[in-house]
């Protein structure tokens, strides 16, 4: 990360909530990558340029970004900006049904969610206001309900995709190759690896990374030591853990741990007030 940048990240005691992360980024740029989990994202400062769904836009102030599980996107600051500064809420797949996917990643930006999704992040970041931001959570997530509305695609590629990803989500930590995958669900391994990439927007071993990426940060939270957690999230080594965290996240898994011991009230003095 440049000298201007800053991250952190903790677990809220907060019911669905994987992990929050507040960051400032200037130069890093994220590679396409993917999450199990929803992400609810606002812009505080400067703007992201992002792909999403073959798309390229433009994330920033004036409406909060919804990144659905097992979509790759990437980002970076857009051409105007010198930097961002983020905050983003990562939930839990449940939050909202798999169906409505499709129509998120068809409309991402949604103005009329600004100040919801302000009050959730303010909630999240003080203690004490645990209820208060699972409320609020919830209540996103049944406006999105009815406003979005169902993806009702489903064709043999899909559905064979999202058993491929059930597949991998099964073994990440041990891994699985696509032959075998081809052999255990009954479908050629490169048909396999076009449907998921069509699918999902990324192919399996990068979804894979992606996903072990996660599961590296969770364990770092948790307070697990960067050299267990490479074992525990399916890396070779520490090295390997190291290349891809750093290329994902911008920064170490060690600087990224250290984050997790400023206190929550520090982190929201640090945001300022949000209104």
């Amino acid at each position: 990360m440049g000298d201007d940048s800053w991250m952190q990240a903790w677990h809220p005691a907060v019911p669905g909530v994987r992990e929050v992360l507040h960051a400032r980024m200037t130069d890093h740029a994220y590679p396409p990558h993917v999450h199990a989990d929803w992400a609810i994202l606002l812009v505080d400062e400067g703007a992201v340029a992002y792909e999403l769904g073959g798309r390229a836009r433009i994330a920033d102030a004036s409406a909060v970004t919804l990144l659905p599980p097992g979509v790759a996107h990437d980002g970076r600051a857009a051409p105007q900006s010198s930097g961002f500064r983020k905050r983003v809420a990562y939930l839990h797949a449940s939050w909202m049904p798999e169906g409505r996917v499709g129509r998120i990643v068809d409309q991402p930006g949604r103005i009329d969610l600004v100040p919801a999704a302000r009050r959730a992040h303010r909630a999240l970041a003080t203690p004490g206001e645990e209820l208060a931001a699972e409320a609020t959570l919830l209540a996103l997530a049944s406006r999105l309900a009815t406003d979005v509305g169902e993806n009702l695609r489903d064709t043999p590629d899909s559905t064979v995709a999202r058993r491929l990803r059930d597949l991998l989500e099964a073994r990440l930590v041990d891994g699985v190759t696509l032959a075998e995958a081809g052999r255990l669900l009954g479908a050629h391994p490169g048909h396999l690896a076009r449907a998921f990439a069509t699918e999902f927007g990324a192919p399996p071993h990068r979804y894979v990374t992606s996903r072990r990426v996660d599961l590296a940060r969770r364990l770092l939270l948790d307070g697990a030591t960067p050299a267990s957690v490479a074992v525990k999230a399916g890396f070779y080594d520490q090295a390997h853990l190291t290349r891809h965290f750093r290329k994902v996240l911008g920064t170490t898994p060690g600087r990224f741990a250290a984050a997790h011991g400023k206190s929550q009230a520090g982190i929201a003095e640090s945001e300022g007030p949000v209104t």
